[in-house]
């Protein structure tokens, strides 16, 4: 089979450059669906981009590379292309869009661009191999059981990271650009849920309040006791900047004066203990935890400034240390990937060898939880469909 294109990875990347690449293009994937990340996220609504976005919401070796797609292609060019198709969004908060009604209105409409630009889909195909000679690319695939073989000129790599491999992630990308002599930074889970030491949180599993959580860089969102430790936006956000062995700082009153709060209730309720006069700022079950953990005893009216004080500080800046992560089995995204160094920015393209493109989450470039990985995802593959475009025409 001869084509323009081979694209590996049917996501929202690979779906999203099909779509847009002109020519003969031939989309592969091992799943029985394309689009099956898009299909479950943000609870089966899609948060598909972020307004906000900008090259500060993201991580990677070289902060810059990302700077040109994402200007070249932004969320209101998404937003476009979902009203155009009739998609309803609304703005949840700090700038995420999701759709009113389903995810599944997304995947429909990119694979309805697919199928009006002719691509050919190749659903439950497995890549067996890549070799690039004079003549372009040839991929050996097995689909359905059958041994095929593809050509083509271009070659794009949308397979994503190894985040969530029960839908069947790998690392094939990175396979593949080390085969071609790329560099593949280290790679480790993002946007998790953080472990501590068994039963640490069982008592509050289940609770959930507003908490500013720090591991080198701030976040202001929800945080969620979990039997197994913590999670929450605040702490999948933390977590893509946490490191092994490294503490991370949980406000738990973040915009409160609880120092003021219990200063000023000491007169009119000093008789009660201080552990539930924790309930004034906190949940009554985080309060009876951390009367506990910090050893917190007498009545409110025995507490001197100095030692309320003290109290504040524990809870504006409780320092703990995960024992780990929940790893890529939840893992929203991979970070590091393929290195920029090795691409081109403007076009996603290996420099060198520039018929080869890498988009998505399998390059280095993670964005925080809200939207920013899904924004990437098209302004990246928009970038190489934008060049693969211009190889059609004859442009340099």
């Amino acid at each position: 089979m001869d084509f323009d294109t081979i694209i590996l990875g049917a996501g929202a990347a690979g779906l999203m450059c099909a779509a847009h690449a002109g020519g003969r293009v031939l989309l592969v994937d091992h799943a029985k669906r394309p689009g099956e990340k898009i299909r479950i996220s943000g609870g089966g609504r899609c948060n598909f981009t972020n307004t906000d976005t900008g090259p500060a919401n993201f991580l990677s070796d070289n902060p810059h590379f990302c700077k040109s797609a994402l200007a070249r292609y932004t969320p209101w060019d998404f937003v476009s292309l979902v009203s155009e198709h009739g998609i309803a969004w609304h703005e949840k908060t700090l700038g995420q869009l999701f759709c009113d009604d389903s995810a599944k209105q997304i995947v429909a409409m990119l694979t309805g661009l697919c199928e009006a630009a002719g691509v050919r889909l190749a659903l439950e195909t497995s890549v067996e191999r890549v070799d690039h000679g004079p003549e372009g690319f040839t991929v050996a695939l097995t689909e359905r059981g059958r041994p095929l073989s593809a050509r083509a000129p271009n070659l794009v790599v949308a397979t994503g990271g190894k985040s969530i491999p029960k839908m069947g992630a790998t690392g094939l990308g990175y396979d593949i650009a080390r085969q071609f002599g790329l560099a593949v930074t280290d790679t480790r889970p993002g946007l998790v849920p953080l472990t501590f030491p068994e039963g640490r949180f069982a008592g509050l599993s289940g609770l959930s309040l507003p908490a500013r959580v720090t591991t080198g860089h701030a976040f202001d969102e929800a945080l969620l006791f979990t039997h197994r430790g913590l999670s929450g936006p605040s702490i999948l956000q933390a977590s893509s900047y946490w490191r092994e062995g490294e503490e991370i700082e949980v406000n738990l009153l973040p915009g409160a004066a609880p120092f003021d709060t219990l200063r000023a209730a000491r007169p009119k309720v000093g008789r009660r203990s201080l552990v539930r006069s924790l309930d004034m700022l906190l949940p009554a079950r985080l309060s009876d935890h951390l009367g506990e953990a910090w050893g917190l005893s007498g009545n409110l009216a025995d507490q001197s400034d100095r030692a309320l004080q003290a109290l504040s500080d524990q809870l504006t800046a409780w320092r703990l240390t995960p024992s780990g992560s929940e790893g890529y089995r939840t893992a929203e995204v991979t970070l590091g990937g393929v290195a920029t160094y090795g691409l081109d920015s403007k076009t996603m393209a290996a420099k060198s060898l520039p018929q080869l493109y890498f988009i998505g989450e399998c390059v280095d470039v993670t964005g925080w939880l809200g939207g920013y990985n899904f924004q990437w995802a098209w302004a990246s593959a928009m970038a190489a469909a934008g060049a693969l475009r211009a190889g059609d025409t004859g442009a340099d």
